[in-house]
């Protein structure tokens, strides 16, 4: 899953931290919630470009369609694995606020 996950962020574009960054002896430590913020910002940053070349396209500034569905494309794709990664910690959350310590 987190393969899946590390190579979807990676082919929209986005960086993904190495080991080192996640947990890892050497270089700069990066939490989960840091990880989580940067994969957030990127796909906002995705929507926020999507939505400025369609502005574009539909006052006439851009005769391209097809970057621009490409675009559209890749930010609703971001925004889905983003739904899904938050589906996944909600479901985690609920199982451990299941067990009994």
């Amino acid at each position: 899953m987190s393969n899946a996950i590390t190579s979807s962020l990676a082919g929209l574009g986005g960086t993904v931290p190495s080991s080192t960054q996640i947990g890892g002896t050497e270089g700069p430590k990066s939490g989960f919630g840091t990880t989580l913020r940067t994969a957030i910002n990127q796909m906002d940053q995705l929507s926020q470009d999507s939505e400025g070349q369609v502005t574009q396209l539909l006052q006439g500034d851009r005769q391209d369609i097809h970057n621009v569905m490409i675009a559209v494309e890749k930010a609703d794709v971001a925004f889905q694995l983003m739904m899904q990664v938050r589906n996944k910690i909600v479901n985690a959350y609920e199982e451990v606020s299941k067990m009994q310590f």
